[in-house]
């Protein structure tokens, strides 16, 4: 994995681990990351991510209703 360096504002250094846990968050939900990716990302362990998603608004499944249809009607 590669180190990037982000410059933020003073206060959200002093949330650092919630900091990372909300850009981690955010980048799976674009699907920018998997799950796997986002928990490294966090450094925490991928259930244990999955488990904190809800902190952010962020849905464990990435399934949207499009997904559902699209689906349905290659089954039909």
């Amino acid at each position: 994995m590669t180190a990037m360096t982000l410059q933020v504002p003073d206060f959200l250094e002093k949330d650092h681990e919630d900091t990372v846990r909300f850009f981690a968050a955010k980048l799976y939900e674009s699907g920018k990351l998997s799950l796997g990716q986002a928990s490294q990302v966090a450094n925490m362990g991928k259930w244990e991510f999955a488990g904190i998603l809800i902190d952010y608004d962020v849905n464990y499944i990435q399934y949207t209703a499009e997904d559902v249809i699209d689906d349905a009607n290659k089954i039909l």
